[in-house]
């Protein structure tokens, strides 16, 4: 048995303002060649990660755009709702979107974590997914599942399951808290477009291959490649590869580089201000009711610079703005 697994496709008819290329015309080269490499391995399924469309309800225009592609795909779709399939992120709205419209007419079917069996009389496996919601990774008890009269289990989840830690702004699970939890043979996670490198832990997987499409030109959507996975399962031996999309082209070609540069001045720009605030503005010098004394001593403090009189002329529009919105009153007892 062959199954092949794709993720945030985030099918839209328009493109994102980072993308330098015809997006709509890649978006149904990449859906195409999912569709022949589906036909050309003969797969029993199709997994989807997540996100299938950008919005929960696409115009007419999108759906038409994409229908005849998908329509290629003569094996069945299994899938797990992204955020971006439901309204306001909300799962309780899922009834409310274009999937699970297509999943009430059998279009698609749905994962949870309720099993779903296929059997082609060699191998025997067991579907669950674990759908985007608010908690999701809360605990991670959505990623563990049990492993119930089957030959290979295999889970499909939309969340922020990921290798290595991202810091206390983001919520997320680590692989390593849940991995000796759940009985998956493979987990196939979507949700975190950058994927990472595939993770075994006492023999079960853990796999993401990144978002079908880069909807942004940050460094690692420059450098990466769109990918799906094709496993081959073998009575109660599995394995697995990872397939580059012969479609898409180099992040530096279809990116604009151009946000990313504004960003990065604009950081050091703002580091460089915050620098010169030390330097000048001493906290004794002032009380935190004179502001604007604050304000005309830092700028004293630039005028030898080439940039002052810009900076200058705009920072005083600001606060004059500031002034007028707030009160003066206001703003000097902040």
């Amino acid at each position: 048995m062959r199954l092949l697994f794709v993720t945030d496709t985030h099918l839209r008819g328009v493109a994102p303002r980072n993308r330098t290329d015809d997006f709509v015309a890649t978006l149904k080269a990449k859906l195409g060649e999912v569709a022949a490499l589906a036909a050309e391995h003969r797969v029993f399924a199709v997994l989807h990660g997540g996100d299938l469309f950008d919005v929960p309800v696409p115009g007419l225009g999108v759906v038409g755009e994409f229908a005849s592609i998908l329509r290629q795909i003569e094996a069945p779709l299994f899938i797990v709702p992204g955020n971006h399939d439901l309204h306001g992120q909300n799962p309780e709205t899922l009834m409310r979107t274009l999937l699970g419209f297509l999943g009430r007419w059998g279009v698609v079917r749905l994962l949870d974590k309720s099993p779903v069996y296929l059997d082609d009389g060699n191998v025997r496996v067991q579907l669950t997914g674990a759908p985007y919601h608010f908690a999701i990774d809360d605990g991670g008890g959505d990623y563990i599942v049990k492993k119930q009269n089957c030959d290979v289990a295999i889970h499909v989840c939309h969340g922020a399951l990921l290798d290595r830690s991202f810091g206390p702004m983001v919520k997320y699970t680590l692989i390593d808290d849940i991995a000796a939890r759940t009985q998956a043979d493979y987990t196939l996670c979507g949700h975190y477009h950058l994927g990472y490198q595939d993770v075994c832990r006492d023999g079960r997987w853990f796999l993401n291959p990144g978002a079908l499409v880069r909807l942004s030109a940050s460094p690692g959507e420059l450098s990466r490649w769109p990918a799906v996975v094709l496993i081959r399962l073998e009575g109660t031996g599995a394995r697995h590869e990872t397939i580059r999309l012969k479609s898409a082209r180099p992040g530096d070609e279809v990116l604009d580089r151009g946000a990313i540069e504004d960003a990065a001045f604009r950081a050091r720009k703002r580091q460089e201000f915050l620098q010169t605030v030390r330097q000048i503005a001493e906290p004794s010098a002032f009380t935190r009711s004179d502001p604007e004394a604050i304000l005309s001593r830092v700028l004293a403090g630039m005028k030898e610079r080439p940039e002052f009189a810009a900076v200058q002329a705009e920072v005083m529009k600001l606060w004059a703005e500031v002034r007028e919105e707030a009160g003066k009153g206001c703003v000097s007892s902040v």
